[in-house]
């Protein structure tokens, strides 16, 4: 990501935090506005193009999404005012502020858990993922098959979280659109997101201990996601973020080993 891109996406973050009556709309809104914009290279390209002044760009928007609602409309307005690395980048960051304003929108519910579920669901299926990743299939068409399978079995924020990814994937597989939802909605909530690999689930003792060690080690809150794991032998393998922490039994031996052989 260019540093023309970084600041402009904390500056549409910070419009976002800033508007009035963030709801599910609003989410809505952006991701409508993400699929016109990834529909039309030539209205991005506009609206990304640093050589045409910024007053000539937010009354481009004004005029393409005039019928929106303020919110969403201060948000689209502080997005094209800002320098971004490329057009692609632009609607990236549209994308994430629709992400974290279907957050916003259901605070009581843990969204980072659901779209996890989500997330392994659709792995543990091939010809849903195939389905949902093609370039073939309907837009829209995957947009409903999102919602009929979700109806009744998640939030209405991570319903439309989920149903707008498929429909604009722009060369990216569906799992790893989902993973980085997940970090936008914890991020937006002020924490971590970690995947547990473990071989049992863990008790609400365990949970508890293992939260407040990585909060203590990352100085953040960190909610975790458990995922079962046969391959595990003694002990779990932790990833957040970029890291990964192996405190199985298998990788400590494989240590040992390293260390008799050195």
């Amino acid at each position: 990501m260019g540093s023309a891109t970084t600041q402009a996406l904390a500056a549409t973050t910070s419009a976002l935090t800033a508007a009035p009556g963030v709801d599910l709309g609003v989410a809505r809104e952006l991701f409508a506005a993400v699929r016109t914009l990834a529909g039309s290279s030539q209205l991005s390209g506009a609206l990304s193009d640093a050589s045409v002044p910024a007053e000539a760009r937010r009354a481009l928007v004004l005029r393409v999404f005039g019928g929106y609602s303020a919110a969403t409309g201060s948000v689209l307005d502080a997005a094209v005012a800002e320098r971004w690395s490329s057009s692609a980048d632009l609607i990236s960051g549209i994308e994430e502020a629709g992400v974290r304003a279907a957050a916003m929108a259901e605070p009581q519910v843990d969204v980072e858990a659901e779209l996890f579920s989500v997330a392994r669901t659709i792995a543990a299926n091939p010809e849903l993922e195939l389905a949902l990743g093609s370039r073939l299939g309907d837009a829209s068409a995957k947009g409903a098959l999102i919602e009929s399978l979700l109806n009744g079995r998640a939030a209405a924020s991570t319903v439309a979280i989920v149903s707008s990814l498929v429909q604009v994937p722009r060369e990216r597989r569906v799992r790893s659109m989902l993973s980085r939802a997940l970090r936008v909605v914890a991020d937006q909530r002020g924490r971590a997101v970690a995947t547990v690999f473990a071989a049992a689930e863990l008790t609400d003792e365990q949970t508890s201990r293992l939260q407040r060690t990585l909060a203590a080690r990352y100085g953040t809150e960190v909610s975790l996601n458990v995922v079962l794991d046969p391959t595990v032998v003694g002990g779990v393998r932790i990833e957040i973020g970029d890291d990964v922490i192996d405190a199985t039994v298998s990788s400590r031996l494989g240590d040992l080993r390293q260390r008799l052989a050195g």
